[in-house]
């Protein structure tokens, strides 16, 4: 069918069918109500099932694209069968289709709408049949909803939502040269560069414009942040980076890279970049007692019809930090959270926490799938992502908490759930250790968690409106069905009891986890599809170690910027002949504390002695107040809010006396900026190694496996001192902030001599061979501190 071609604009805008539709054709209330959908694994499933069952010429993944005004419009339709002469969109779920909302149906039709008109102009065809396929991974079964369109009809529905989006494209696409055409001129904010930042920079910058991965170790107070965002963002326009997200594995990240993107956006001429902070639901919710759906929460009535002018003025703003998107969303009458959700698609720079894009459920790793963003991504202190991802790939299933759940539940659920539980408490009966893993699940204990998943699936699809703990069971349940269904060398499924109560019949502490140990399977997908990614951190090395059990690709770089300062102003010092093992701990903590207070007698000021645990800590205080009764100290505890944090840096003052402890790994061990006389030492104590239990063991044997596995890459030594000495040397960075700063570092115990020890702290500590031991000053000064000590 000839197609009537109209005059383009100067402006070219690409767009994505299911942007478009979402655009233009969602209306009414936002509507988060539960329903049982499916992963994106089972959505591919799902497309290929439906597949199977058609015939030999049926065409899959079908690339459509037309141009329209000065629009381009591009999607795949899912499938065609030309025997039936049908378009098919398949929509995979878990359930049944007639639990769909409304809005969501129709946004449905629209795509598949789009498609068709997509399909009728290439192929030239007067009308086709299309189907919306809705597919039940449970029951395997689907439901074809099927209507024939004339071609003429689907042009003027594709014409009509080309024309209702067209304004908002030649804003973007407008707004899309203003920010490429300022960064392309962006100016270095600081003005002058740090000593290692431009290094840093520059190796940002190559491996962005190659489309690289990157892990970059650079000391503290060269200003990272900065050091990263400026060269990323320059190489933006030349690369068609359509986003960059800067991640943080702690928040304490967040203020300081909103605090750098404040000062490149105040040198661009009208400030043409859109800052986007990612707040948690649980911060930005007005009503964390009513649901997501417009019967029960009055932000979320009407969400879709006036979400356009509260969207129109947030990117007029362009700066939207949490602040900024409450105060508009309530202006508008909107959800904050949800507001921000729907701003991701028109943001420049995301800001927020790894687990919106790492995490199995993350928004922003959905959208950038789904939309086909080239993003580009900045995370900060990586060290730590190893930890948080494989917490996002871990699950664990309390017998307690499911025989409490069955025992509470609906009466329609508790058979499901207690033939659940009886299965679990059969397999966990069959443990013969305390943590005993296992290959794989039994085939009973599957087929009773298929059945209590499907009747909780059921259950919430009659009550959408339901919150609660039976709620957040049942996605508990969920995370832990589809990880099961992932099992594999990556991951350990085992049988944690508790000796003393496990077979009493009432659970105990008995759980069936999995404990991922290598997230890398689930995250190499991930990294494959950003346009570049840089990891950077004060403590990365080695970088293999990180490589490969994130899954980053094969080339993916490595800098080591060198520190910003002379080595000779840390002066490192090892406590040889001090054991902070467990068990000699109590014969140890006089000399221990002796060497502390012989330290601060030769230096006064502010030091942070780092130990193990809260209980080894406060056993060291206590020691060295009874010692010293006049040396200042103050104490980090388990429950320290806001405010207990902010006064325990209080303490650290200019002219200030005295010791700090903290807990290594923890709040203060991290993210602390104690420049100049405000800290001027630390004394770290034991190694950070995990503490000793079936379940480590466990752990560090399927590591070693793995890491093991290729015959052909870098040997890494015992792997579980790799995070340990990442935590020493992070504490250690708290001393030095600053070029001009000068101090001392105590590293309390003999296994700092150990080769394998040495090889993973900074060469420039100069403990290697030459320096196996303490130096001959070091000795006479531990020698003083043991007899000061006794």
């Amino acid at each position: 069918m000839p197609v009537e071609e109209t005059p383009a604009p100067a402006w070219r805008y690409t767009v994505s069918v299911r942007e478009l539709c979402e655009f233009t054709a969602k209306h009414g209330d936002l509507d988060r109500r539960f329903t049982p959908s499916a992963t994106a694994l089972e959505g591919l499933q799902g497309q290929q099932a439906v597949a199977s069952r058609r015939g030999a010429d049926y065409e899959t993944e079908i690339a459509l694209q037309a141009e329209e005004g000065g629009l381009r419009v591009r999607g795949r339709a899912d499938g065609y069968d030309p025997r039936r002469r049908t378009l098919e969109e398949v929509k995979t779920l878990r359930g049944r289709h007639e639990d769909i909302p409304d809005n969501r149906r129709l946004l449905h039709w629209a795509q598949l709408q789009t498609y068709g008109a997509l399909f009728c102009r290439t192929r030239a065809v007067e009308e086709v049949a299309l189907a919306l396929v809705y597919f039940d991974t449970l029951t395997q079964t689907e439901t074809e909803l099927r209507q024939v369109f004339g071609a003429a009809e689907l042009e003027a529905l594709f014409k009509q939502r080309c024309a209702a989006f067209a304004a908002w494209a030649e804003q973007e696409a407008l707004h899309r040269q203003a920010r490429d055409a300022a960064l392309a001129t962006l100016s270095f904010p600081p003005g002058r560069w740090r000593p290692g930042q431009r290094l840093l920079a520059e190796a940002v910058y190559r491996h962005t414009v190659r489309g690289q991965a990157l892990l970059a170790q650079a000391p503290t107070g060269i200003g990272k942040t900065i050091g990263t965002l400026f060269p990323l963002l320059r190489a933006v326009p030349g690369q068609g980076v359509d986003k960059l997200a800067f991640l943080t594995c702690k928040g304490t990240g967040r203020l300081t890279a909103l605090e750098a993107l404040g000062s490149v956006r105040e040198t661009m001429p009208a400030q043409p970049l859109r800052v986007l902070s990612l707040v948690a639901k649980e911060q930005a919710c007005e009503h964390p007692d009513k649901a997501c759906h417009g019967q029960a929460c009055p932000l979320a009535l009407g969400f879709y019809d006036r979400l356009p002018a509260a969207r129109a003025e947030a990117v007029a703003e362009g700066w939207l930090d949490a602040t900024a998107q409450r105060r508009i969303a309530l202006r508008h009458g909107l959800c904050p959270y949800y507001l921000g959700q729907e701003l991701l698609r028109w943001a420049d720079v995301l800001v927020g926490d790894v687990h919106h894009l790492f995490d199995p459920n993350g928004h922003a790793w959905g959208l950038a799938q789904a939309l086909g963003w080239k993003l580009a991504v900045l995370v900060d202190e990586a060290h730590n992502l190893v930890e948080r991802t494989r917490a996002m790939y871990s699950a664990e299933l309390p017998l307690a908490l499911l025989q409490d759940t069955a025992a509470t539940a609906p009466a329609a659920l508790r058979a499901p759930l207690r033939r659940l539980a009886a299965a679990a408490r059969e397999w966990l009966a069959s443990a013969s250790t305390p943590y005993e893993v296992c290959k794989e699940p039994p085939d009973d204990y599957v087929q009773a968690l298929q059945q209590a998943s499907g009747a909780l699936a059921d259950h919430f699809q009659q009550l959408p409106l339901a919150t609660g703990p039976l709620l957040n069971f049942h996605f508990e349940l969920q995370r832990h069905a589809r990880l099961l269904e992932t099992l594999g060398p990556h991951t350990l499924l085992a049988l944690q009891t508790d000796p003393d109560t496990a077979h009493d019949g009432q659970g105990g502490r008995a759980a069936i986890v999995l404990h991922n140990v290598a997230p890398a399977p689930f995250l190499r997908p991930r990294f494959a599809a950003l346009h570049s990614a840089v990891l950077f951190s004060a403590t990365i090395a080695p970088p293999a170690y990180a490589q490969r059990l994130l899954g980053l690709p094969e080339n993916t770089g490595w800098l080591d910027v060198p520190p910003a300062f002379p080595p000779e102003h840390l002066q490192v010092r090892v406590a040889a002949g001090l054991s902070t093992r467990y068990a000699d701990r109590p014969a140890s903590l006089q000399r221990l504390v002796g060497v502390l207070a012989r330290q601060f007698d030769a230096h006064p000021g502010n030091y942070l002695a780092f130990f193990s645990s809260f209980d080894y800590l406060a056993q060291a205080a206590e020691r060295l107040a009874a010692l010293r009764p006049d040396i200042p100290q103050w104490r980090q505890d388990r429950r320290m809010g806001p405010a207990a944090r902010e006064g325990f840096l209080a303490r650290f003052q200019p002219q200030g006396q005295g010791i700090g402890f903290a807990v290594l790994g923890g709040v203060f061990a991290e993210g602390v900026d104690l420049p100049g006389p405000l800290l001027i030492g630390a004394f770290i104590a034991t190694l950070a190694l995990p503490p000793v239990s079936p379940q480590q063991d466990a752990m560090q044997e399927r590591l070693q496996q793995l890491l093991g596995a290729d015959d052909d890459a870098e040997p890494l030594g015992p792997p579980e001192l790799v995070p340990a000495m990442q935590k020493v040397v992070q504490a250690a960075g708290r001393v030095l902030r600053t070029p001009e700063d000068r101090g001392w570092l105590w590293l309390l115990d003999e296994r700092y001599t150990r080769p394998e020890v040495v090889a993973l702290l900074p060469p420039w500590w100069g403990l290697g061979p030459a320096a196996e031991n303490a130096s001959a000053d070091s000795k006479t000064f531990l020698a003083a501190a043991a007899a000061a000590s006794e």
